[in-house]
């Protein structure tokens, strides 16, 4: 059982957001008990049966193989093609109650740091003021209402965090059921 987990730039503590779990199943890729195991979404037209570890994820050969995607390309926009391949092959994706998608910043992915509720986001005050200003445009625009709705993420609904990996500023977007 290797405990040395492959480092994902796009999102750094897959243990952390349960995205990648201690286990004893087999690789559904390379055949092999590594100890972890990935958790999380992974998109294809094949039948695949099991899960991948980490690595069979971190060096390309899961998506190669079931020719699949952990998450969705939705919300990479002005990325590069190599950052496009890296966060939608060659990263873990993470739980969401909506379809999961990336967040940009600088012209780059930003790394996935996790679900969190209010307090969690009230500590980034540039991601929830960027979050408040989204949902302002997407038609919250009784403030008392959506004063409500962010005080409560955590309830029912909550944030997905990430932060820039070029200039380290945390951005949000609200998930619910």
């Amino acid at each position: 059982m290797s405990t040395n987990l492959p480092h994902f730039r796009y999102h750094p503590d897959p243990v952390a957001s349960e995205s990648i779990r201690e286990s004893a199943e087999t690789c559904a890729c390379c055949n092999r008990r590594t100890g972890w195991i990935y958790t999380a979404t992974f998109f294809t037209a094949q039948d695949v049966s099991g899960r991948f570890c980490p690595w069979c994820i971190a060096d390309g050969s899961a998506a190669e193989r079931f020719e699949g995607e952990f998450t969705d390309a939705y919300g990479l926009d002005g990325v590069s093609e190599e950052t496009l391949v890296q966060v939608t092959r060659r990263t873990p994706g993470f739980h969401a109650w909506q379809d999961p998608h990336w967040l940009v910043h600088c012209n780059d992915a930003a790394a996935f740091i996790g679900e969190v509720g209010y307090n969690e986001l009230a500590a980034h005050p540039e991601a929830l003021d960027g979050l408040r200003l989204d949902l302002r445009m997407d038609g919250w625009h009784d403030p008392s209402q959506l004063d409500t709705f962010l005080t409560h993420l955590g309830q029912g609904a909550s944030a997905m965090l990430f932060r820039c990996t070029v200039c380290g500023t945390h951005l949000a977007y609200a998930d619910a059921s």
